[in-house]
């Protein structure tokens, strides 16, 4: 039995180290063919080194500058258009079509639902008692950024004028102090460009908000805190 025994052990090493060597020539194979594939991918794209292939490198990190930029661009954007109007936007209907377009081209479908129920009141003001208002951005920034949403934080202040005889709309005008503001505002991205989606003062209720124009035209006003005109 001994014997016997010895024999067979003997058949299986050999067996066992031809099969050790055919399972390590299989994993350097793999390995071979995935340097090879990841080198003509380098050639290819033009990368200087596999990490820009694997993980983005600098494209990503490219891109997301990009993205910051577009989001803090729009959200000015956005604040400077939505509190510049005044009589000369007026058609002789009475409206402000020019005013319209150039906020609603800057946010998004469902913000501008709001937007356009809120701008008959706009227009009544401008054209009734020659209201006007212009902005002025100081600085913005980004604070929350991921793929398709982000929320930038905007600084600045308004300025409101009204003509000094409310009987001649046409006549001399004189400007309130510069009202200071901050702004949160809130952005989606759609179709590859930022929009903005809604927008609130940073602070508590005794700042000035932005975006809301007057129901009088005084230096005291007190516009709507909604995310409207």
């Amino acid at each position: 039995m001994t014997e016997d025994s010895s024999t067979h052990d003997g058949a299986r090493g050999p067996a066992t180290a031809a099969g050790f060597r055919l399972v390590l020539l299989i994993v350097l194979s793999a390995v071979l063919v995935l340097s090879v594939g990841t080198f003509v991918g380098l050639a290819v794209t033009g990368e200087s080194s596999p990490t820009d292939i694997v993980g983005g490198g600098d494209d990503a990190a490219e891109q997301d500058e990009a993205d910051r930029q577009a989001v803090m661009s729009q959200a000015q954007q956005f604040i400077l258009r939505v509190n510049t109007y005044g009589p000369d936007l007026l058609t002789d209907d009475g409206t402000m079509p020019a005013y319209r377009e150039q906020v609603l081209e800057v946010i998004t479908d469902k913000f501008a639902a709001s937007f356009e129920e809120s701008v008959p009141a706009a227009e009544s003001t401008v054209s009734q008692a020659g209201f006007a208002r212009t902005a002025e951005v100081f600085g913005a920034g980004v604070s929350v950024i991921d793929r398709d949403s982000a929320t930038a934080l905007v600084a600045g202040s308004f300025t409101n004028s009204y003509p000094v005889d409310p009987e001649d709309l046409e006549g001399e005008r004189q400007e309130d102090l510069p009202l200071p503001f901050r702004v949160r505002v809130e952005l989606v991205k759609v179709g590859g460009e930022w929009l903005v989606d809604g927008f609130a003062p940073v602070t508590g209720e005794d700042e000035a908000p932005v975006g809301s124009p007057s129901s009088t035209p005084t230096g005291t006003d007190t516009p709507s805190q909604e995310a409207t005109p």
